[in-house]
């Protein structure tokens, strides 16, 4: 054997070894460290952060908008309504992103107004109250929040739907208002999908 097959077969060698070990350290080991940590130190997060109904059954995660209308789309007047989604036909965590519609496009522009005139009718206020969030979706589509104006303006529907008192109402979103994250970051906010959930609480 020529040194230079030699030197070949002994570079290829060490290149195949270095590629086990660090498969070996890097994709099997440092999996299983970061698996471990946050099974232990967090494990709603590591785990999808899962939310369940009274009965312990899983409903959905609050990482994941989810639509709250009927089998036609229209919105359930007895439960807060989420962002609009543009992921997939709505919602479709398989499908996860924005419209990618500039500002100034036409479609978007129309969309935002037939949703803003939509809201106004359904929760019975002049179109100018209507926030932002309410008309236009997040670069996901799946933003699982709401800002507290958005719940609150929703507040009258819901307790008309479910004949309970507005105040009553009113009282559980802003139980339900997250503050911003170490005082600084994002914007106070409202998950929908617990809200929802401690609505139905509220009803039993």
């Amino acid at each position: 054997m020529s040194t230079s097959t030699r030197t070949t077969v002994r570079t290829a060698g060490v290149a195949l070894r270095a590629m086990i070990v660090f498969t070996l350290v890097l994709g099997v080991g440092y999996t299983l460290v970061v698996t471990g940590i946050g099974q232990l130190a967090l494990p709603w997060q590591a785990n999808g952060s899962a939310v369940h109904d009274s009965a312990g059954d899983t409903v959905g995660s609050a990482l994941i908008g989810q639509s709250f209308a009927d089998a036609e789309g229209n919105a359930l007047p007895d439960y807060f309504q989420p962002r609009p989604s543009a992921a997939g036909a709505g919602y479709d965590a398989g499908a996860s992103s924005g419209s990618n519609l500039g500002p100034e496009n036409p479609d978007l522009v129309s969309a935002i107004e037939e949703r803003r005139a939509a809201i106004a009718e359904r929760e019975g206020v002049d179109p100018s109250q209507v926030p932002a969030d309410a008309v236009t979706a997040s670069g996901s589509g799946l933003d699982p929040h709401i800002s507290p104006a958005y719940a609150l303006l929703q507040v009258a529907r819901v307790a008309e739907a479910r004949g309970l008192d507005a105040s009553t109402v009113r009282t559980l979103v802003e139980e339900h208002i997250q503050q911003r994250d170490l005082g600084f970051l994002g914007e106070p906010r409202v998950n929908v999908l617990k809200l929802n959930l401690a609505l139905d609480e509220l009803g039993r």
